[in-house]
């Protein structure tokens, strides 16, 4: 399948309480030993990460060959950018858009982890 999904991330104000959560209900291995105390879940590619209150919720992520020509694309079906290409170096190339819905998807860029 082109462009698959390749990440979940749970945003909430107090992740470490949200990870202690899904890592006892599911028996998740959750890893938040890093700069940014994500989370990180099973095989490291989904997260648990502190947000604001108001940007809480469930997010994923659709992994595309070029994040500017994927926001253009989204742009033209009526969509908006809600964050630019952003590279957190190390770890991923990411940028978020909303659907003309209203909702927040992630992109992530493919073959390259940063």
């Amino acid at each position: 399948m082109p462009n698959p999904v390749v990440h979940f991330e749970v945003g909430v104000p107090d992740a470490a309480a949200l990870q202690a959560f899904y890592a006892k209900a599911f028996d998740w291995s959750v890893d938040a030993d890093n700069p940014m105390n994500y989370g990180l879940v099973e095989n490291n590619d989904e997260g648990i990460g502190d947000v604001a209150e108001n940007d809480a919720g469930v997010i994923f992520y659709i992994q595309v060959a070029d994040i500017n020509a994927a926001l253009e694309t989204v742009k033209a079906g009526g969509g908006k950018t809600v964050e630019e290409r952003t590279e957190i170096p190390g770890m991923v190339i990411m940028a978020k858009f909303a659907d003309p819905a209203g909702n927040v998807i992630g992109l992530v860029e493919e073959g390259n982890d940063g």
